[in-house]
């Protein structure tokens, strides 16, 4: 508030005044500006100068491809070590049980969860640039490549149950072996898609995911792990569905299964929902009051493996659990090149969708507490992450939002949080993996659920955008509603399509108008939109917020037509009608007295009467409607003299401004349109000039050989004050105040 009040008063007395010649283009080339001489080299030249190697050029690349180097050495501990202890054990600590539970909705193993969550954070820490951001296993991402790995990899491949109903144990360990390879070749073809954009300097293609479609987007995510978690939290038996339509099938499939729902599954399913529900509330009701969030995650692993346990929830009520947990870690493993083939395209979208997802939290981190970070290195160590972990069987990770929240939250200063964390993880894997071997699936399942309450929350952006962008709000709901019908791929295809063609139909679609003065200002606004604007006698200013080019010239024409009232190929044929009439007349005048007087009234919008009286008082009136010659007697032809006093002016319009303010660029089709357009009303003795076109456009102009005899710098003026005034001196009206 006090900053509007300082620029009120500001406003309102400071005052500038400016005493200067009206300029066009054509003088300020020739006169104020002239251009540097740049030094033209050559593509050796330009070649050995990127390529040349100097100390400060290599400290540079190291630097830049090792960020840690850059804070590293000047770490203050007793500032920041405090912090990065704490949030690191409570990110850790939050990354166990979400780690096993992802693993699931990627179709792989718990472990291979936690796999995930300990060497992509690791790497991380040393190529990332965000200092707040928890890399890891995230539910989008980890359904995604569940999908693909159901479809290569379905349930009919193998069979997993006996005569008598038990687990056919080693055709399930040959099932999740190969899903496991399906899992490690995706994150590879990622990370080698990630880190290749990343060296190419693509750092801007998140820009394509906006806001509204990342978020629909991730909605309709939220929709699918609902779906696919719904038989663990039941604890039914179901076919694990992929592709188009999947998530119906999948509900179907539960519901007809629904009689067949484990009451013990159910039941622990919904004391950890609400349990850990009200941890969240608590935690979020008394953020400022409590040094550390509570982990009611990992509260509820451990009671529920302990209960699991102590009952022995598997033997005496059917419990799904995690099973067994391998300690240690695994050797590397070449991924198998045999699949790559089939799960490239699905490799690209991940990767796209990963990066775009890092990339948002971890400009919103950098924005708060004023540090940057740097889109193609971020593309790099997402890059490193999934392609070095693909050797070690993790499946692709990107930025967790929930735990970047928290290591935020709890007094992460840097990436040490995050490596403190994925130590933790590690302990848990050498060490203490054997504990969770009886926790229930159902568990992970309700710890899934709660941890997508939040982008359900994302259904709010729907009256919003009602209010603010309905083209935003359609993108939106395509992204919604394609992810779900189509899948997580084929509905990024089709949101990503849908809204490039919302961004061709903006600049098919602007706004056209008409402006005119604030009075004594030179100030322009619309004339539909505000009282106090006055049109300026025999001057139309026109602006329509676009550039011009060859899929919306054609409609640029026809508004400008439109607007002004003034359509010069409809005057043009009144002329040439006018003038075929008047050599018929004159051919007549020898055997005829009659004589006729012609008007032409250009009414307000596309049409004009051509009226003719004729001396015996027969009157005819033709009609100009559309740039169509129409004759109100029917009979289209004049059959006497006639003079015609609208061949010298057409229109009380003497000059049309083309207000560029807002155009940002224009191709060859738009420069000939432009063009087109000041010929054709040149020719009925209306002058179109251009005001406000940056240096941009002139640049594009000229590249585009606009500039001619005919149609000189002289007619494009820096302002649309400059070109007004330069109208009323042309037309001999009395100028501005």
């Amino acid at each position: 508030m006090e900053y509007e009040s300082e620029a009120e008063n500001i406003s309102r007395t400071l005052m500038y005044h400016v005493d200067r010649p009206v300029y066009n283009e054509g003088c300020i080339e020739t006169e104020l500006l002239h251009r540097k001489q740049k030094k033209t080299q050559t593509i050796k030249q330009k070649l050995s100068q990127s390529l040349r190697c100097s100390s400060k050029k290599l400290q540079s690349a190291v630097y830049s491809f090792l960020p840690i180097l850059t804070w590293l050495p000047s770490y203050p501990v007793k500032k920041y070590l405090l912090g990065d202890i704490i949030s690191g054990l409570s990110t850790g600590v939050m990354q166990l049980p979400q780690g096993l539970a992802y693993a699931m909705l990627a179709a792989v193993p718990p472990v291979y969860g936690l796999y995930s969550s300990f060497y992509p954070v690791l790497l991380y820490t040393f190529f990332g640039t965000s200092r707040h951001v928890s890399i890891g296993t995230f539910a989008v991402i980890s359904l995604m490549i569940g999908g693909i790995v159901v479809r290569e990899v379905p349930d009919s491949m193998f069979d997993i149950t006996t005569v008598n109903g038990t687990n056919n144990t080693d055709n399930q360990l040959a099932r999740d072996a190969m899903r496991v390879k399906v899992a490690v070749a995706v994150t590879f073809l990622t990370g080698i898609i990630q880190f290749c954009l990343g060296l190419l300097r693509f750092g801007f293609v998140a820009i394509y995911l906006t806001e509204p479609l990342v978020r629909g987007f991730t909605t309709a995510a939220a929709v699918h792990v609902v779906v696919s978690q719904l038989k663990y939290l039941f604890g039914i038996e179901t076919k694990r569905y992929s592709g188009p339509l999947s998530v119906i099938y999948s509900f179907i499939a539960v519901v007809s299964k629904i009689t067949t729902t484990n009451t013990a599954a159910i039941t622990v399913a919904l004391i950890c929902i609400l349990f850990l529900v009200g941890v969240k509330e608590i935690n979020k009701r008394f953020k400022k009051k409590l040094p550390v969030p509570i982990p009611g995650e990992i509260i509820v692993v451990i009671i529920s493996t302990g209960v699991s346990y102590g009952m022995k929830l598997h033997e005496n009520y059917r419990v799904d659990v995690v099973g067994e947990i391998p300690v240690g870690l695994l050797p590397p493993v070449v991924p198998d090149f045999s699949i790559f083939a089939a799960v490239i395209t699905d490799s690209f979208a991940i990767a796209i969708v990963s990066f775009s997802m890092a990339a948002s939290m971890s400009k919103i981190f950098a924005l708060k507490h004023g540090y940057t970070v740097n889109g193609n290195q971020e593309l790099i160590a997402l890059g490193l992450c999934n392609f070095s972990g693909s050797f070690f069987q993790t499946f692709a990770v990107t930025c967790s939002m929930s735990r970047s929240l928290v290591q935020e939250s709890t007094g992460g200063k840097t990436q040490i949080a995050g490596l403190l964390a994925s130590i933790v993880v590690l302990l848990v894997i050498v060490a203490f993996g054997f504990v969770f071997e009886t926790l229930p699936q159902t568990v992970l399942a309700a710890i899934i659920m709660v941890n997508l309450i939040g982008m359900f929350k994302q259904f709010r952006d729907i009256p919003l955008l009602w209010r603010t962008s309905r083209i935003e709000l359609a993108i939106w709901f395509v992204a919604f509603v394609a992810s779900v019908l189509l899948g997580l791929d084929y509905g990024l295809l089709v949101a990503v399509a849908f809204a490039i063609i919302s961004v061709i139909y903006r600049t098919q679609s602007p706004k056209y108008t008409i402006l005119g003065q604030i009075p004594k200002t030179d100030l322009y606004c619309d004339t539909e939109e505000y009282e106090e604007v006055m049109e300026l006698s025999g001057i139309k200013i026109f602006q329509a917020n676009s550039p011009l080019y060859f899929a919306n010239s054609e409609l640029y024409v026809n508004a400008l037509k439109k607007k002004t009232g003034v359509d010069p190929v409809a005057l043009l044929a009144v002329k040439k009608k006018g003038q075929k009439k008047q050599e018929k007349a004159k051919n007549q005048t020898k055997t005829t007295n009659k004589k006729i007087n012609s008007v032409v009234k250009l009414t307000n919008g596309q049409e004009m009467g051509v009226k003719h009286e004729l001396m015996d008082g027969e009157t005819h009136t033709d009609l100009v409607r559309n740039g169509q010659f129409v004759t109100a007697n029917g009979d289209g032809e004049a059959d006497c003299e006639q003079s015609l006093s609208f061949l010298d002016r057409l229109t009380g319009v003497h000059s049309i401004i083309l207000d560029f303010t807002p155009v940002t660029f224009i191709d060859s089709v738009g420069a000939k349109a432009l063009k087109s357009i000041m010929k054709e009303y040149d020719e009925i003795g209306v002058t179109v000039i251009v005001g406000a076109c940056s240096r941009v456009v002139m640049e594009d102009l000229s590249k585009l050989d606009f500039f001619d005899g005919s149609i000189t710098r002289d007619l494009v003026f820096p302002s649309v004050h400059d070109a007004v005034l330069y109208c009323q001196y042309k037309g001999s009206v009395d100028p501005l105040e």
